[in-house]
């Protein structure tokens, strides 16, 4: 070979190099909504003329759940149909154009909900230009395959619960209510989902610039629509269950809505096989619910680890940025307090069954996905690992628009090596409380038959909407966090006790005192508060992270933090335990507005 056609190659090979880099435009912005948890409550059954009920000051029927019933969920129920409409809406005022759910978009995939929401996305998509990518979570579909279902706790008529399933129930007897019967209510499996949602990134759409799954044959060079529209078909996008002859479906993709972007779906619903299995291969009870996340991804779908590693591979070669999402965190989201929290609380308590082990981020991280949004646990979050190679994950939790405290997450990507992330709270709604008056008749009921778990009516005095999932999870508090995840002893000798106690529980004085001093605060600062404050902003910093902090204060934020330090002396293990929880939930990384280097791997606050 010539000097001259050397040369001519080598510039050639560094052009198509060049080529391959493509760098992403300017300032593209991505919104994250996970959780959304849509209840469509104007939603028509096509099997049955029940409507609801019809609401005493604006005669609009609607078919909602109880109040008692939010109250005791992780989630509203319907409330968040106005704040997902008013989501959308800020996202449109945006000028936003890419749209990501990252799981829990309906709440448990039943029908007459997922057609609600489809209508929705339907909607914003043709009027507006938005295009939406959605991947499943455990309320999406409740089993792999379709189910009979059944819920007991739809408000009818005078205050009373009324039952709607898709079978004939034999609860009807314990319930002033005839029952509901309606196919609709059924929870859907992969096949019917799917196909309700196949336009919002479970399947290739002409607009794509690029489409697969973990099971595609071709790859980006040979891509072409009609090649993925081929084997996108469910029947070729499955797995097989180890020990077992069944296989179930895998709703993962990988997308490039936007040149030099690339979206990473990963279905994380990992089903558990039972240890008695019916023979049948499509029976929705041969698995339990898929709620742990990633532990059992690693268990039943590592085929998706080796997927990962291919397509972060190709990513990194073709000059693409690579974000990943999907439904459950890949990272512990306690701020590293889970440890001491299963100490004091038992590990199935607190939701900690569903924490990542510290297997799961190494194993991603090191499989090339540096950048992962994660919803499930309704809380606001940003956890980071590095493993021993060198490699760095940052699992950034999306808040629920479901629960407190209410918001979305935008990212934006500035360049292939930087990338921001601010998180807006959706505060005021429109339309919030037009379910008041339904309420009102509810508590009325309550109050009638004489309930011992009556809930707070004060609830309905909300401002808006913001105060509303706050006032939602102070009852959940109350109602039910309290009395289920609080060992009864531990709770019992602390809750009455005010923050005065709590800071002379060592019956330090001179200690107390010239604490006291130094932060220029006087004890009068701690009679104003209870122990059941505390463990209230102990739940709202564990939920909304940076986003509570100004709600609680700094000062308050400061007696918990020298209070702590006096229960770190006490000598009781549980006191203990609960300082350096509270502790490590104040000081948690940056999860409110922040810019991350993904070359240096830095993370920087970027303040207000």
């Amino acid at each position: 070979m010539s000097r001259i056609s050397g040369l001519l190659l080598l510039l050639l090979s560094l052009y198509a190099c060049k080529t391959e880099q493509q760098p992403v435009q300017k300032k593209v912005q991505i919104a994250f909504i996970a959780d959304v948890h849509l209840n469509d409550i104007f939603g028509k059954f096509q099997d049955n003329t029940y409507q609801g009920i019809k609401n005493p000051v604006t005669d609009e029927y609607a078919n909602i759940r109880t109040m008692s019933s939010q109250l005791h969920s992780t989630r509203i129920f319907n409330e968040n149909y106005f704040a997902f409409l008013e989501a959308l809406n800020d996202i449109l005022k945006r000028g936003i154009k890419q749209v990501v759910l990252p799981g829990d978009f309906s709440d448990d995939g039943q029908p007459v909900h997922v057609r609600g929401l489809k209508k929705i996305l339907d909607d914003y998509s043709k009027k507006y230009g938005i295009s939406f990518f959605v991947t499943t979570g455990n309320h999406d579909v409740v089993r792999p395959f379709s189910q009979e279902a059944t819920k007991t706790d739809f408000l009818g008529k005078d205050g009373k619960e009324q039952i709607i399933s898709s079978y004939k129930t034999n609860l009807a007897h314990e319930k002033e209510l005839e029952p509901i019967i309606t196919s609709d209510i059924k929870n859907w499996g992969y096949k019917e989902t799917l196909n309700e949602m196949a336009d919002f990134g479970f399947y290739p759409q002409k607009s794509y610039l690029y489409w697969e799954t973990p099971f595609s044959s071709y790859g980006h060079e040979a891509y072409n629509f009609d090649k993925a529209l081929a084997e996108s078909v469910l029947e070729k996008r499955t797995y097989a269950i180890k020990n077992t002859n069944l296989s179930l479906p895998d709703a993962s993709y990988l997308v490039e809505p936007i040149k030099g972007v690339w979206l990473l779906a990963i279905d994380a619903n990992a089903y558990v096989p039972n240890e008695k299995l019916s023979g049948l291969l499509d029976d929705p009870h041969n698995f339990s619910g898929a709620t742990i996340g990633y532990n059992n991804v690693l268990l039943y779908k590592n085929h998706l680890v080796e997927w990962v590693k291919k397509v972060s591979a190709e990513a990194k070669q073709k000059g693409k940025i690579l974000i990943a999402f999907s439904h459950y965190p890949m990272v512990d989201f306690n701020d590293g307090a889970t440890p001491e929290m299963k100490l004091l609380f038992a590990p199935n308590k607190m939701q900690l069954d569903r924490v990542p082990n510290e297997e799961v981020a190494q194993t991603f991280a090191d499989a090339g996905i540096q950048i992962h949004f994660g919803g499930h646990m309704h809380i606001n979050d940003t956890g980071v690992r590095t493993t021993a190679k060198g490699n760095t994950l940052f699992n950034i939790q999306t808040p629920s628009l479901a629960a407190y405290k209410p918001a979305y997450k935008i990212l934006t990507i500035n360049s292939n090596s930087e990338v921001e992330v601010e998180t807006v709270v959706i505060g005021s709604v429109p339309k919030f409380n037009s379910l008041f008056p339904f309420y009102e008749e509810e508590y009325a009921h309550l109050q009638n038959i004489k309930s011992p778990n009556i809930w707070n009516k004060d609830i309905l005095k909300a401002k808006d909407y913001e105060e509303f999932t706050q006032w939602h999870l102070k009852e959940l508090v109350r109602l039910r966090f309290l009395p289920e995840d609080f060992p009864v002893a531990f709770l019992s000798s602390i809750v009455k006790l005010s923050g005065k106690d709590l800071l002379e529980i060592n019956k330090n004085t001179s200690e107390v005192d010239a604490a006291l001093s130094s932060n220029h605060l006087t004890i009068h600062d701690f009679e104003t508060w209870t122990a059941f404050d505390m463990l209230f902003d102990f739940y709202r910093l564990k939920n909304a992270d940076e986003l509570a902090k100004p709600e609680i204060g700094a000062n308050r934020l400061k007696q918990y933090q020298m209070v702590c330090e006096q229960l770190e002396k006490s000598g009781d293990e549980r006191l203990v335990l609960w300082s350096k929880i509270v502790q490590k939930m104040m000081k948690g990384q940056p999860s409110n507005h922040f810019k991350i280097n993904l070359k240096t791997n830095h993370i920087e606050r970027i303040n207000p």
